[in-house]
């Protein structure tokens, strides 16, 4: 049985941690929150975050984003049951809500993001950084991401 099957977040290591992590890149996509309507509807936007390469949608700099980016959440077994903006596609939120690892997931496919990026997971080569966005994110709205495959 897998780790992520038979561990609980605490359980995990922090190479099991992090590698529990697709690498789509929508958790670094501009979010909006509508904070008029009652359940604070979250919005994304196909501009990312100044570190994401837009072409892989990795991190330019993952262990120094904090740094760079003050406001980078980092998720942690503590603060994962309390980030409601992440994507329904994101591993930490799928088994934080008792959902299992989609097929298309690297660690059900040896590592390889090749089925994430073919089902359509992925923010690499959709998304624009934000050093290159000069209009208001409003404009900026996308559907996409709030996809979730199994």
């Amino acid at each position: 049985m897998p780790f992520w099957q038979r561990k609980s977040f605490a359980q995990m290591t922090h190479a099991e941690w992090e590698s529990l992590c697709d690498g789509c890149g929508k958790c670094c996509l501009h979010k909006l929150i509508d904070s008029d309507d009652e359940d604070d509807t979250v919005h994304y936007t196909d501009v990312s975050c100044v570190l994401l390469k837009t072409d892989t949608a990795r991190c330019s700099n993952y262990a120094e984003r904090t740094q760079f980016v003050p406001d980078c959440v980092v998720i942690t077994p503590q603060n994962v049951y309390e980030l409601d903006f992440m994507p329904t596609s994101c591993a930490y939120r799928r088994l934080a809500e008792g959902r299992g690892l989609p097929s298309w997931h690297p660690l059900r496919n040896d590592g390889s993001r090749n089925a994430m990026i073919a089902a359509g997971m992925s923010a690499a080569g959709r998304v624009q950084n934000e050093n290159e966005v000069h209009e208001d994110l409003e404009l900026r709205i996308v559907t996409w991401p709030l996809r979730d495959r199994n």
